[in-house]
């Protein structure tokens, strides 16, 4: 299901497009299926099942895709595919291609006013029932959609991994995104005041080096190693506690291991209850902006802009959501 990154290059395109174009014998639709379903599996074992054909045609049309094109566009070994240069820029044309041609056909054969197609999308752990509730309702109302839903915290590269649409909380936002923004979320630091007690209150934010951090993980990919400033800066230090759990992070706090950085809403009943203390409250602050986003295109597909109606009507309702977990 990932589709890799792309590197532009002019002189690459404009000679492979030219092929696509003016070539006597033409570029196959099946080839170019083959070629980026291989890419997006990372197997040709794994594209021919997706494909229902043997393995062995699937190697014969991409060999033939290459020989019309003149071009090695991936390279093979035992346990996996790699995308040359040439085949990083194919790719790209290909699945706006394969993109069109769905769309095409779902304006030909959609005359009963059913959503058919597929929908890839990527959510960060989600607890909530009316959430499950949503995804299950959208699927019975649209058995013609296929719909791949990938619950995690790492924060996913619409562009380059081939996904729909994402729920994300950031400060900012990668560029050729459309954000549909629904609400904001606070991001504070807390301890339990018993941690304080015994390791003082820090007073600047050079001071959190001589304290134990409770500290999530950027991208949801790699250990956290600076936390954010309201002013816009950063400040390295040093983790006491990993986890991409945010719940887990809560509970290590009140448990008095570390100061910690979460969603206001994650935190506020344990304010309350005085379990929790803000820590630098007015130099470690930050806002993030909670969006349904997916990738610009001329023409969203017609299931999947349903799909994103369909979360955006949810996420205006649900009280869950007044904060979300962090993805920067």
């Amino acid at each position: 299901m990932a589709r890799p990154g792309i590197e532009h290059n002019p002189s690459t395109m404009g000679s492979i497009c030219h092929k696509i174009g003016l070539m006597d014998d033409p570029v196959e639709t099946s080839e170019l299926l083959a070629f980026v379903r291989a890419v997006e599996a990372k197997s040709l074992v794994r594209a021919a099942a997706e494909l229902a054909a043997p393995r062995a045609t699937i190697s014969r049309r991409l060999a033939r895709l290459e020989e019309r094109l003149g071009v090695r566009l991936l390279r093979r070994t035992t346990r996996s595919l790699a995308l040359t240069d040439a085949g990083q820029s194919f790719y790209r044309h290909a699945r706006i291609v394969l993109d069109a041609v769905q769309q095409a056909e779902a304006s030909v054969r959609k005359t009963d006013g059913e959503l058919r197609g597929t929908v890839r999308a990527s959510f960060p752990p989600i607890n909530d029932p009316s959430f499950r509730a949503l995804l299950c309702n959208f699927a019975a109302a649209h058995p013609d959609v296929r719909l791949q839903l990938d619950f995690s915290t790492r924060h996913v590269d619409l562009q380059r991994e081939g996904y729909d649409v994402a729920l994300r909380a950031s400060t900012r936002l990668e560029p050729g995104l459309v954000a549909r923004t629904f609400s904001r979320a606070a991001t504070l630091a807390v301890a339990s005041p018993a941690y304080l007690a015994a390791h003082g209150t820090p007073d600047h934010p050079r001071a959190l080096k001589r304290h134990r951090c409770l500290m999530g993980f950027d991208r949801g990919e790699l250990p956290q190693s600076h936390w954010p400033l309201a002013d816009g800066g950063r400040v390295a230090v040093d983790g006491a506690l990993f986890s991409n759990d945010i719940m887990l992070l809560l509970d290590a706090a009140r448990a008095g291991l570390g100061i910690v950085m979460l969603p206001r809403f994650t935190v506020a009943d344990s304010l309350a209850r005085k379990e929790l203390v803000h820590v630098l409250p007015d130099v470690l602050a930050i806002e993030s902006r909670i969006a349904v986003v997916y990738p610009e295109r001329e023409l969203v597909p017609p299931q999947v802009h349903a799909f994103i109606d369909a979360v955006l009507a949810w996420a205006n309702t649900a009280e869950s959501m007044r904060g979300a977990p962090t993805r920067r």
